[in-house]
C-alpha cells in the first residue's frame, strides 16, 4: 500500500470510497456555484457546502483541521487560497474562488473552483481570462497522469499552458505568476498526504506514475508577480502585489488502465476527450 515517500497507493474497492466522497464535493460545490452571486456573503455559500455535506452523511474535511473554523475555503480577489467565510458581500465582477473537502468512511475528496460574479455590466477581460486559464492548465495537468510517466509530468504540463496563453495575449501581454509555495498533494485517508504535486517544471521529475495513486491536482495563477504572504488571521494567503487571483481543483485517481477524476461528476471524460485523453472505467 505505501512506496517511495510513504505514498498511500489505494486499491480499487479504496478508490470507489473516494469516489463517493467526490461526488459530495462535486455537488456542493455546484450548488455554491449557483449562489455566487452579488448580495451572496461567504458566510452563506460556506453555510449551503455544510448542509449539502451533512445531507450526504459526510464530514467535511476542512473544518477543524490545524483549526481552521469552516467548511469551505472562499478566496476573493486578490486572496490565492485559505480565505476564511465570514460577512464579506460579493460585488459583481469579484473573483472568487471556492475550495472544498469532504469526507465519507475515512477517505477524502477535495476540489476547487474559480467564479467571476456576475452582473449588469461587462466583466473584466482579464480577470476571466484568468478564470478559464486557470482551469485550463488545470485539465492539461490532470491528462499528464494518463500520458506521462512520472509526476512531474503535471508541473510541466502546467507550465506550458500558461506560456501558450501568454503567448496569446490572454494576461493582456503579461506573464502570469504560478503560485509555488502551495502545490497539489496526495490523498486519502487524510486531506493531504505525500507526494507533493508542484505546478512548475523542476528538475526532479518525481515519482513513476504507478496505478493505486491518488493525487489532487490544484494551479494556482495570478496576473502579476507568483510571490504571496499569509494574513494576520494565519489563513489567508493573498498575492503581494495585490493581483487578483484563481485556483481550480480535482482528485484524480491513476488506475491500471487509465485515470478518472474522483471529483468530476463525469470523471473528467468531457474535458480530457478534448485533451485526446479517455478516462478509465472505474470497476
Amino acid at each position: 500500500m505505501f512506496g517511495r515517500e510513504r505514498i498511500e497507493y489505494k486499491t480499487p474497492e479504496q478508490v470507489l470510497l473516494m469516489r463517493r466522497a467526490g461526488l459530495v464535493v462535486a455537488e456542493a460545490l455546484q450548488v455554491v456555484r449557483e449562489a455566487v452571486v452579488p448580495g451572496s456573503t461567504t458566510a452563506s455559500l460556506d453555510a449551503l457546502a455544510a448542509a449539502v455535506i451533512g445531507d450526504h452523511g459526510a464530514q467535511p474535511s476542512f473544518l477543524g483541521y490545524h483549526g481552521y473554523p469552516a467548511t469551505l475555503c472562499i478566496s476573493v480577489n486578490d486572496e490565492v487560497v485559505h480565505g476564511i467565510p465570514g460577512e464579506r458581500v460579493l460585488q459583481a465582477g469579484d473573483v472568487v474562488s471556492v475550495d472544498c473537502g469532504a469526507i465519507v468512511e475515512g477517505w477524502h475528496g477535495d476540489s476547487a473552483i474559480t467564479v467571476v460574479v456576475p452582473g449588469t455590466g461587462e466583466l473584466d477581460r482579464l480577470d476571466t481570462e484568468l478564470v478559464t486559464t486557470t482551469e485550463r492548465a488545470l485539465w492539461a495537468g490532470i491528462a499528464a497522469l494518463a500520458t506521462g510517466d512520472r509526476l512531474g509530468s503535471v508541473g510541466e504540463a502546467v507550465e506550458d499552458l500558461v506560456d501558450e496563453a501568454e503567448a496569446a495575449g490572454l494576461n493582456g501581454g503579461a506573464r502570469y505568476g504560478i503560485v509555488q509555495e502551495y502545490v497539489g498533494h496526495g490523498i486519502g485517508t487524510a486531506m493531504h498526504q505525500p507526494p507533493d504535486v508542484l505546478n512548475y517544471r523542476t528538475r526532479d521529475r518525481g515519482q513513476r506514475l504507478r496505478p493505486g495513486l491518488c493525487v489532487a491536482v490544484e494551479p494556482m495563477l495570478v496576473r502579476g508577480s507568483r510571490y504571496t504572504r499569509e494574513l494576520d488571521d494565519e489563513w489567508t494567503v493573498v498575492t503581494v502585489d495585490g493581483s487578483r487571483a484563481a485556483h481550480w481543483e480535482h482528485s484524480v485517481a491513476v488506475l491500471a488502465d487509465g485515470i478518472w477524476v474522483l471529483t468530476a461528476v463525469d470523471g473528467g471524460a468531457q474535458r480530457l476527450a478534448e485533451l485526446g485523453v479517455a478516462v478509465s472505467p472505474l470497476a
